[in-house]
């Protein structure tokens, strides 16, 4: 018996990995997130036992996973996105270790750059950005963001969850001296076929995102003038060969 925690992707059901796909389909037990695609729960086996996250809380969810586990049951954890990438699988696997039940990590695409991705979007590009810094959005709420640090490091900044503390998030960038003419954009539902993206200024692109709904990321760097351009070319190259 093993608990193997599985990433699902950023939304797109295709964009679980090939091993992902086949534990689900010989699962026991699955226990899943609410943002992960109902064709990927539709792809366990008829008789396995179907648990949603829902309404748990994550110790709810550690204890679930333990109890399953040490029942002797094939259980996968399938989780949005990537395990380890602002997905709480680290907490999960401790549970699991400190528990004695065995365990495996299944790595899946993140959102970091399957979503910028979904909005023509490079994360980095020769010339213009050759870093990335990840942060979450919560953290804009309680635990302070590192304003100071963050307006200062150059390349990319991709905030997770970033939608609801939106104006905090670019106000606390602006105050710190971000330049407020650094393209943005936010991507709402990436990947998947309800996806919506818009750009803008940094000061400017919390006046934009009306309609839009969560997950969303927001991207702040030049690299998202460089998706512009790319948009740009491409649209010129249908129109010449139309």
């Amino acid at each position: 018996m093993t608990v193997w925690l599985v990433g699902a992707g950023p939304g797109d059901p295709g964009l679980i990995t090939a091993k992902g796909l086949e534990l689900v389909r010989s699962c026991e037990a699955l226990v899943y997130d609410v943002l992960v695609a109902p064709e990927l729960v539709a792809e366990a086996p008829d008789d396995a036992l179907l648990i949603p996250r829902a309404k748990l809380k994550q110790a709810e969810i550690d204890k679930l996973l333990v109890e399953l586990g040490s029942r002797g049951l094939e259980v996968v954890r399938l989780k949005g996105g990537d395990p380890f990438v602002f997905g709480r699988g680290g907490e999960e696997a401790f549970a699991l270790a400190e528990a004695g039940v065995p365990f495996e990590v299944v790595p899946g695409v993140s959102a970091l750059s399957a979503v910028p991705a979904s909005a023509a979007i490079p994360l980095t590009h020769r010339g213009v950005s050759a870093q990335v810094t990840l942060v979450s959005g919560h953290s804009a709420s309680g635990e302070e963001l590192d304003y100071e640090h963050l307006a200062k490091t150059p390349g990319t900044l991709v905030v997770f969850m970033g939608l609801t503390h939106l104006p905090e998030i670019v106000a606390g960038l602006l105050a710190a001296g971000k330049d407020r003419h650094t393209p943005a954009a936010v991507v709402s539902n990436g990947t998947r076929p309800d996806g919506q993206s818009v750009t803008g200024t940094l000061a400017e692109i919390a006046s934009l995102v009306d309609g839009l709904v969560s997950p969303a990321l927001l991207v702040v760097g030049d690299v998202v003038a460089v998706g512009e351009q790319l948009a740009a070319v491409a649209a010129d190259a249908r129109a010449l060969l139309a």
